[in-house]
């Protein structure tokens, strides 16, 4: 079924504890996330001040301050499958709050 309206694409900065920071302008819902934090400059200022930022595997390849979970692999080790775990309870309260706010 195709849809009839285009969406958009938001980048939300959230505090550990989910409070909203920042949100972005829109861009075309086409738009990877990645491309749309590299624009908005995300990527590069979390780099320039060393701020740790965990995301979604959309943004993998981002940056030495950018945490993304694992791939899914058939036999993968049981410290990746920890690591994905921990990265999804730390990551949650962000998630929330784009949720609760937008």
């Amino acid at each position: 079924m195709k849809h009839r309206k285009h969406g958009m694409n938001v980048q939300v900065i959230a505090a550990p504890d989910g409070t909203p920071l920042w949100f972005s302008r829109t861009t075309p819902g086409r738009t990877h996330d990645l491309t749309s934090a590299r624009a908005h400059g995300i990527v590069q200022a979390c780099l320039t001040r060393q701020i740790l930022i965990l995301v979604g595997r959309a943004y993998q390849g981002a940056g030495a301050t950018v945490r993304t979970p694992y791939y899914h692999h058939s036999e993968q080790p049981e410290h990746y499958e920890q690591f994905n775990r921990d990265h999804a309870r730390l990551r949650a309260p962000g998630e929330r709050a784009f949720a609760r706010y937008y």
